[in-house]
């Protein structure tokens, strides 16, 4: 009977530690919108399953993608380098950034342009020089940094997902809900950087339209797409481009025929939902160790909506056992690529094959 007095006290102990504990976050209560049903574009499929595999067990977390004139796929992994797959198949460790590379994409010189999560934003010449062109903000350094795109005059917008908390605590930010990300634009002309939208709900992927009128900003963890207009009648106002999505939108990119396609980690997580309305309950969570608190499902999505934010198309791999938590998704010529966080592939899709697009 001691003995069991005894572990009940120690249990009480340690239940009293945890409780009083402080927590890593300050969670604020928010209510998701109710979840629409995925029917008719977005109905499951298994087109994925389709996509052809490059470098299959060569790389790890792959999350996004670039392909370079000759066709060589470059891509940032999970231990700091950039990796380049040519056509013939061969995978080379490139260059190493010492820090997370993400979002990517070449510049009119053949710079590749590179949102750092841990180095900022980076421009890597093409004999692998890097140059950090910018890793703060109105006196606020970069923590996250994120995506990455170009306009065609030039100037480079992206994001840094979160002020407070690094790539690997991501979830933390998400269980916080507050808004510490920050969509951001680069001179190259006058090398000096500009806020021009904060308070954004984890700040992620960027596309300009190919007019160069307008840049869409996905904000995660509110799941849904905005549209900043840099130009005409509607030039440095915010509308919202897409809202309610079934999961979380990470990078988009934008194709020769005008579709916005954006890439979804995983779909949206009902405990996570349920959560948001109680801090406290958030806070008590964010304490728990990463395996015991809401996991993502193992799914793949790509989604692609036209330039008035209606869906057109709807990829997925409902098991995700050949792509998924898929991070980015990147037109080229006549195919998609498919990047991810933690999986240890690259998928490429020809649009020839995506049902309702081939004959587009």
């Amino acid at each position: 009977m001691k003995w069991l007095m005894g572990g009940f006290l120690v249990l009480v102990v340690l239940l009293g530690g945890f409780v009083l504990a402080p927590s890593p976050i300050d969670a604020k209560a928010w209510q998701p919108p109710t979840p629409e049903a995925m029917t008719g574009l977005l109905a499951p499929n298994e087109h994925l399953r389709e996509a052809e595999l490059l470098a299959k067990g060569q790389v790890y977390g792959p999350e996004d993608t670039a392909v370079n004139s000759e066709g060589v796929v470059f891509a940032g992994t999970q231990d700091g380098y950039i990796v380049r797959v040519f056509p013939d198949g061969q995978v080379e460790n490139w260059l190493s950034t010492g820090g997370r590379p993400l979002g990517m994409v070449f510049d009119q010189n053949g710079n590749l342009i590179v949102a750092d999560a841990w180095k900022g934003l980076l421009s890597i010449a093409p004999n692998g020089e890097i140059a950090v062109l910018a890793s703060e903000a109105e006196g606020t350094p970069f923590r996250f940094t994120d995506d990455v795109d170009i306009a065609p005059d030039g100037q480079i917008y992206f994001t840094d997902a979160s002020s407070r908390f690094y790539q690997p605590d991501y979830q933390l930010d998400l269980l916080e809900m507050r808004p510490h990300g920050r969509f951001l634009r680069y001179s190259p002309k006058t090398g000096k950087t500009e806020v021009l939208l904060g308070d954004l709900h984890f700040a992620n992927g960027v596309s300009v339209a190919p007019n160069g009128d307008s840049v869409l900003i996905n904000e995660t963890w509110k799941y849904r797409i905005l549209r900043y207009w840099i130009n005409g009648s509607k030039a440095d106002q915010t509308e919202v481009f897409a809202d309610n999505l079934p999961g979380f939108p990470d990078n988009l990119a934008v194709d020769d025929q005008g579709r916005f396609w954006v890439a979804f980690p995983t779909l949206r997580n009902a405990s996570i939902d349920a959560l948001h309305p109680k801090p406290w309950l958030k806070e008590l969570v964010a304490k728990l160790p990463q395996s015991l608190q809401p996991a993502p499902q193992e799914y793949g999505l790509v989604v692609a909506f036209d330039d008035d934010g209606t869906v057109i198309a709807s990829l997925h791999d409902t098991q995700g056992k050949h792509l998924q938590e898929i991070t980015s998704v990147n037109p080229h010529g006549e195919d998609l690529y498919f990047g991810s966080l933690h999986n240890d592939r690259i998928g490429r899709m020809s649009f020839q094959t995506i049902p309702g697009l081939g004959d587009q």
